[in-house]
């Protein structure tokens, strides 16, 4: 894991200070919330409908023991005893108190984590594949990359004030698990014919009120190339993209008027012109330091073991949950006798992405215990174990279950996503949690959530798409009309690699009328399905929507 050196250390520690005073002062009157929001926004701190929210940064979804342990001492300490896992990887704390921020954010600090550029029109956050470095289907371990774009875009002054917020997320796997196409920019890590590293980058993804797919701008670019490449793409960004309509700022609307042709030639141009300084670019990274950041992240020393567990094997002979746990909730490692945990933090009738503190500090231990010290957050708010014994999985999964954290549902229908809604969201025109409850409890036995296999459902409660509702197999999207919460649903969404967005099945439907709706179209998957192997997605990309927009609307 990356650690933090004395730059880091004397850059947070004076932002904490700074920000400590700002909101002394609002806290006194001396500042407006007007005055003080710019000031807040750049550290993370959002007004919402209770309360003020703090975004707490977990750059590109890795975090250790210690600072999973903290984030539990926030929760309990300073807020309602939990914290909020969303779709970028971060942690959300939905109480907090304006007099409590400081402490909140020197506490953060001791243990090298942050909140800046959760906010704002800047580069935000870095995500990355939640599996990075332990995939067994991964070119190269994404997270220095991820890494380096972390340290160029902090506090970029030519960036600070973009159009509109801007987000980057790399992969370094085939498989896409970082929602690569979906974002302002995308990389995918790969090689060329003569086996050298580099990128594909993609340009102009993004949800929201206009869900767009992004464009290959470069085929392959050379690593060494990466940082003047996306100064490029961000000059040519900040220089043309809207200021006069927040809703048309993005990137993706200035590749969509622009036409991507005409965007690579700009960027390409400026690409050249930074590649032709007297003395080369002067945004290339130092190899001294791509050196010192891939040391950072070389993986850990992993026991020499054979493939298969026998002491696992014996466990699972009289242990059905286990083995359901383990058929359903791990993944191939690169190490031969280790797999990757999905810790599913969806329990039936919870809230998506919620963890307690008392569950934070089990995923603590587990992480510090059997996993090199080491958790992830993923894209589907979930908590990953990257590397685990087979040997020790009984053992992991028996302390999850008395924590609650056992569920067999990773990818399943269960496995929901859904963001906070109109529960605490102050753009929220709906509520999404308790929607996602009842499904949860429509779908909860475990042999029927099996049988019905790989089904992704995403939740938003407004057009601004925070859970991600466009690229679910299905999407619900939680509307106001007149008066009254109005869910749209949406079918045949994916954001894998081979990313699709949702089509828009028919009118809106009340909240009552969801959750039997969504059992209707599942029956109706379950008839038409080839086979029991036959994903949703599959069936529904096979036999098209009609099927399902009948049962939908059955009723």
């Amino acid at each position: 894991m990356y650690r933090y050196d004395e730059f880091d250390h004397d850059y947070v520690r004076a932002r904490v200070s700074e920000f400590r005073d700002q909101t002394q002062r609002r806290v006194d009157g001396a500042l407006t919330e007007d005055e003080y929001k710019p000031l807040r926004l750049q550290n993370g701190l959002y007004l919402q409908l209770h309360a003020y929210m703090l975004r707490v940064a977990i750059p590109y979804g890795t975090l250790n023991s210690r600072q999973m342990r903290t984030l539990a001492m926030i929760a309990e300490r300073w807020d309602e005893g939990y914290g909020h896992f969303t779709t970028r990887q971060n942690i959300q704390y939905n109480w907090t108190k304006l007099t409590d921020v400081g402490d909140i954010l020197d506490a953060l600090a001791d243990v090298e984590m942050h909140a800046i550029q959760t906010s704002g029109n800047c580069i935000r956050n870095v995500t990355a594949d939640h599996f990075a470095g332990a995939a067994a289907d991964e070119i190269e371990d994404p997270r220095p990359t991820a890494e380096l774009i972390r340290q160029w875009s902090t506090a970029h002054p030519e960036f600070a004030f973009l159009p509109r917020k801007f987000k980057i997320a790399v992969t370094g796997s085939p498989n896409d698990r970082a929602v690569t196409k979906a974002h302002d920019i995308g990389l995918r890590m790969l090689r060329n014919d003569a086996g050298e590293p580099g990128y594909e980058i993609i340009v102009g993804g993004g949800l929201g009120r206009t869900p767009m797919i992004g464009k290959i701008i470069r085929d392959f670019l050379p690593k060494d190339d990466l940082l003047p490449y996306l100064e490029a793409i961000l000059r040519v960004y900040n220089l043309h993209g809207r200021r006069d309509n927040k809703y048309k700022a993005r990137i993706k609307i200035l590749v969509h008027e622009t036409g991507i042709d005409d965007m690579r030639a700009q960027v390409e141009a400026e690409f050249e012109r930074q590649m032709r300084e007297e003395g080369g670019p002067l945004v290339q990274a130092d190899p001294e330091q791509v050196a010192k950041l891939t040391a950072y992240f070389s993986p850990p020393k992993f026991k020499v073991l054979p493939e298969t567990s026998d002491k696992l094997e014996t466990a699972m002979v009289d242990n059905a949950a286990l083995k359901a746990w383990v058929e359903n909730n791990t993944s191939a490692h690169r190490a031969p006798g280790h797999a990757i945990v999905t810790v599913a933090i969806k329990g039936t009738g919870e809230a998506p992405g919620d963890a307690t503190t008392a569950q934070m500090r089990v995923l603590a231990d587990l992480g510090e215990k059997y996993s090199h010290d080491e958790l992830r957050i993923s894209h589907e708010q979930n908590v990953i174990l990257p590397h685990v014994c087979k040997d020790d999985l009984p053992a992991v999964f028996s302390a999850l279950r008395k924590a609650g954290l056992a569920a067999a549902n990773a990818g399943l229908i269960t496995d929901i996503i859904a963001c906070p809604g109109l529960d605490y969201c102050a753009l929220a025109t709906a509520r999404s949690i308790p929607v996602a409850q009842d499904l949860s409890r429509r779908f909860a036995a475990p042999e029927r959530a099996k049988a019905i296999g790989n089904f992704t459902i995403k939740i938003s409660g407004c057009i601004n798409a925070c859970g991600h509702h466009h690229v679910g197999h299905v999407g619900i999207l939680g509307l106001e009309k007149s008066g009254i919460e109005n869910y749209q649903i949406t079918l045949g969404g994916d954001h894998t690699e081979t990313m699709a967005v949702g089509e828009r099945a028919g009118p809106g439907i009340s909240a009552e009328e969801v959750g039997p709706a969504i059992e209707r179209l599942v029956d109706a998957y379950l008839d038409a399905r080839a086979d029991e192997s036959e994903r949703f997605i599959d069936t529904y990309r096979r036999v098209g929507a009609e099927p399902f927009k009948e049962a939908l609307y059955a009723a």
